[in-house]
């Protein structure tokens, strides 16, 4: 067999070996922080409402953002109000 199979070989299980001393050090870690499972469900339960609320203000800002820079435009664009008030009009004939 060529060398550089055993070359490969022994690569491969260093690399092996420092992946699973990774792994075994951040298990360790993580038992440490989160000694019993209440309080890893009660972090994320928080994580996950501040999360949500975070990404509706997020997503309601870009949105007042965006009509904004909308209304901007059409005010210095004629052409663009008038689109956009065609388009608002047939949404609002489309609700009723």
């Amino acid at each position: 067999m060529p060398l550089t199979f055993w070359k490969k070989l022994k690569k491969n299980i260093q690399e092996g070996n420092e992946r699973g001393a990774r792994q075994s050090v951040l298990e360790e870690l993580f038992n440490d922080f989160n000694r019993n499972r209440f309080s890893v469900y009660k972090f994320n339960f928080f994580r996950g409402i501040f999360f949500g609320l975070g990404s509706v203000l997020g997503g309601t800002v870009v949105l007042a953002v965006l009509v904004w820079l909308l209304n901007l435009t059409g005010h210095l664009v004629p052409g663009v109000a008038g689109f956009i008030d065609h388009v608002v009009e047939l949404m609002q004939t489309a609700k009723q």
